[in-house]
Formats: C-alpha cells, sequence, structure tokens
C-alpha cells in the first residue's frame, strides 16, 4: 500500500510537515495521541522511499514499567483500522512493532537510561514522548543529542501541569519556541470526532469537579490540588472572571500580610500577600515568597516595589526575637520606618482550622491580580489535608511548601474588617507607587 487517506483534525496541521521538535499540549478529548499515532504509521509508510532503512522509532515516558503503560496498543489500533497488515509490513510482537523494510518501534522508560545506555538510540528517526509533562529535565537532556539522524524528528505530547516542568520550560519557557519547533494547543472543541459520550464526560466533570476541569480539559496548568482547602474557591474565581487585571486604588491603604520564615537552608518560607480592601471588594495584589533570606531583603522587596507605605500585618510569632539579631520581628520593621499593627494572638490548636474558614467565607470578595500573584495562587490550590489512608482520617493541613503561603493568606482573612467599620478608612495615604500591573 502506497497511499493511505487519513482524516486530520485541522489544529495539528502544522504538524504534517518536517520539523525537528513537534509538540502537541492540551487537555483531555484533544486527539493529540492519536494523531502522533498515526503520523507514526503514516511515516513508516514513507521512511523507507525506494533505498535505505525502514523507520527506527522510540516511543518514551519518563516511567514505564510495562507496555500496558506505552502507546503501543494505540499504535497497532491505528495499524488494523488503516487495513494495514503483514504484508504491508506491520508485525506487532510483544516488545515492539515491526515497521516496512526493518523498521521498528519500541518502548521505553527514559528513567532507565544512563548517559551511556542512552546511545543505544543512536540512529533512530523518530522519538515520541507520550504523557511528557511526566519527563525530566535529565532524560530530556539524555534524548536530545541522541536522536540526531538526518531528518530525525522529536515528538512531545502532553496535558500541562507546571510551567516548570522540562517540556514546557523547553517548548513555552521564557526563551521562547527552539529553533526547528513547532507546537500547537488542542483541546476538545478542536476535535471533529468527538462524540455525545464524550461529551457528556466533559459536563459530568465540569459540574462536579470544576477545581480541575481547566486542567483537564481545556489544558490549562494543574492549579489545584484535588481535595485541596481552596481548589474550588480558585475555580470559581477564575470562572467568575475575578483573576485578571486588578490594580490598587491610590487613595486606600495597602496591606501586607505576612507569615515568618526564617534565615538559612533550612527554614521555612518568609510569604507576603500584598492585599487592598476596596468596597466589597477584597483585592489581593502581589505575592512575595523567600526561603533562607535575612528579613532585610523582604524589606528591600516592599520598598522596590512601592509599598514601603503599606500597613504590615504579623501572626502571633511576630514577638519572637529575630535569631540572628536578637531583636523582635515586629520591632525590626517598625525600626525600618513601616506601620506595624500588633501581631495576632496564637489562636491555639485550631488557628489553621479557623483561617481555612475565613478564607472560604471571604471567597465572593476575593480578586487577584493574575499576573502577580500566580505562585502565590499555586500554593493556595495544593494547600490540602493530610490524611491516614488506612483510616480514612482527617489530620489537619498538611505542613508543606504550599502551607506558608496559606498561613499568610488565612491571617489576611482573619484580620479582615468590612471598609464600613475599619478604622481610619477613608484615610488618604499618598503612594509613589501604588498601582499593580
Amino acid at each position: 500500500m502506497s497511499s493511505l487517506q487519513i482524516q486530520t483534525a485541522r489544529v495539528f496541521e502544522p504538524l504534517l510537515h518536517p520539523s525537528r521538535y513537534k509538540g502537541a499540549h492540551g487537555g483531555r478529548g484533544s486527539g493529540k495521541s492519536h494523531f502522533f499515532g498515526e503520523l507514526a504509521v503514516e511515516d513508516a509508510l514513507r521512511a523507507p522511499g525506494d533505498f535505505g532503512e525502514g523507520l527506527r522509532m522510540v516511543c518514551i515516558r519518563e516511567v514505564q514499567k510495562d507496555l500496558t503503560q506505552s502507546s503501543k496498543l494505540l499504535i497497532e489500533d491505528k495499524i488494523r483500522r488503516l487495513g494495514l497488515t503483514e504484508a504491508d509490513g506491520f508485525r506487532p510482537w510483544n516488545d515492539r512493532i515491526e515497521l516496512p523494510k526493518d523498521g521498528v518501534v519500541i518502548f521505553k522508560g527514559m528513567k532507565d537510561y544512563s548517559a551511556d545506555s542512552v546511545k543505544s538510540l543512536e540512529g533512530f528517526h523518530r522519538a515520541w514522548m507520550e504523557e511528557a509533562q511526566s519527563i525530566s529535565a535529565r532524560s530530556l537532556s539524555l534524548l536530545r543529542p541522541t536522536i540526531r539522524s538526518p531528518g530525525s524528528e522529536i515528538w512531545a505530547s502532553w496535558n500541562p501541569t507546571r510551567k516548570s516542568d522540562a517540556v514546557d520550560d523547553f517548548f513555552r519557557g521564557p526563551q521562547g519556541l527552539p529553533k526547528g519547533a513547532v507546537v500547537v494547543q488542542a483541546n476538545w472543541r478542536d476535535n471533529p470526532f468527538w462524540t455525545a459520550e464524550l461529551e457528556a464526560e466533559r459536563q459530568i466533570e465540569l459540574e462536579r469537579y470544576p477545581e480541575r476541569y481547566d486542567h483537564t480539559y481545556e489544558g490549562g496548568y494543574a492549579a489545584a490540588f484535588e481535595g485541596a482547602y481552596f481548589a474550588r474557591l480558585l475555580a470559581d474565581a477564575k470562572r467568575q472572571g475575578r483573576i485578571g487585571v486588578v490594580t490598587a486604588d491610590p487613595l486606600l491603604p495597602l496591606r501586607a500580610f505576612i507569615d515568618i520564615g526564617g534565615s538559612g537552608a533550612n527554614a521555612d518560607a518568609f510569604t507576603i500577600w500584598i492585599v487592598q480592601w476596596v468596597a466589597q471588594e477584597i483585592r489581593v495584589l502581589d505575592y512575595y515568597e523567600a526561603v533562607g533570606q535575612v528579613l532585610a531583603s523582604h524589606v528591600a522587596w516592599l520598598r522596590s516595589n512601592g509599598y514601603e507605605n503599606a500597613i504590615l500585618y504579623l501572626p502571633h510569632d511576630g514577638v519572637n526575637e529575630n535569631n540572628v539579631t536578637g531583636k523582635r520581628y515586629e520591632e525590626h520593621l517598625r525600626d525600618a520606618g513601616f506601620k506595624v499593627e500588633p501581631p495576632v494572638k496564637n489562636q491555639g490548636k485550631g488557628a489553621a482550622a479557623m483561617r481555612i474558614e475565613a478564607v472560604r467565607r471571604l471567597a465572593p470578595k476575593l480578586w487577584f491580580n493574575e499576573k502577580t500573584t500566580e505562585s502565590g495562587r499555586q500554593a493556595l490550590g495544593f494547600y490540602h489535608e493530610k490524611k491516614d489512608e488506612n483510616r480514612n482520617v482527617g489530620l489537619g493541613p498538611d505542613h508543606d511548601w504550599s502551607s506558608h503561603a496559606a498561613d499568610s493568606f488565612g491571617l489576611m482573612a482573619i484580620c479582615y474588617e468590612e471598609p464600613g467599620r475599619a478604622a481610619n478608612f477613608n484615610r488618604v495615604i499618598n503612594y509613589p507607587r501604588a498601582g499593580v500591573a
């Protein structure tokens, strides 16, 4: 068989042309894997030409314990559906698929390769990284220079999880698209083969699990850990347009809510939320986080971003002595010229639960400036309960990387006052740089 008739969604058309790198990212039901599976079969027929070897291809995941985790069944299904048989040069085996004119597809986990063993892939013409969001930076750096035959291509299909994932940093990072790369975004609405059954599943996800819907079906970064305390809060804010461009009112006070970390490599994170209470809105304008830095670094951030006149709020440990200078944190900040509210009293064992409920009560009032609060919102979206899995018993908030942002945000909720009741609320304060872009 010399030609195939393959129906292809319009969104993937740019990937039909030769390119060193081809990428497709997006949510469930977009057809990314189906497209690359069909392209593999098409290239296998086209590769040999009249002379030369057949297509050599490796399908890769970061970890692959057995072939049920691979794309082998998908490619075999495409071969059958396209009416291809052994007579055309396609022969499935337990661990590989033979292709026309001595070509082959193999299936590997990159984590099993070393710098020496990966050399066995030299001479391969295609490498397809499926579920590429799980590929580590190490694996990507090993793979790229190894697949180097003339005309070779590296493919990636993935549902984005975090901007920091190696595949996102490579294809969509601040340095821009790599030379010789073509990348498309594909979601369910781009799939011309979308079915009623798929639509019913999408609607169930949208209705029951809105906190994960954007990641699952729209290809957004995973903004919330499933079961996180504030997952639905953030999903509602995005759906209702309360995450976007939010600016400060130059006539009203700015407030900085702080969770104290410490200095040194093993210190907890020091976090700050910059918030303004405007009528019935709580405008969340900025977020700061640092680990192991001295207090002067945090003060410098406040000043350099125009928050030198902000009112500072500290948790109960604001009365603790700085382990470097021996002075209390509140004293240091007042000495630096800031107005500091008296530290909040220790609320006891139920403090974390009180902060969580306070944030939830205020949820409809929250407006987030998207650009400057992204890392803070990621932390809020991950903040979740620790569980005894054997007994299915909740053990309270898990103290991890996300809890410091959640604590300072919870402090804001505990301290919140309705603007009409707040003392000196209408007092004009002049800020040299009050706006947040």
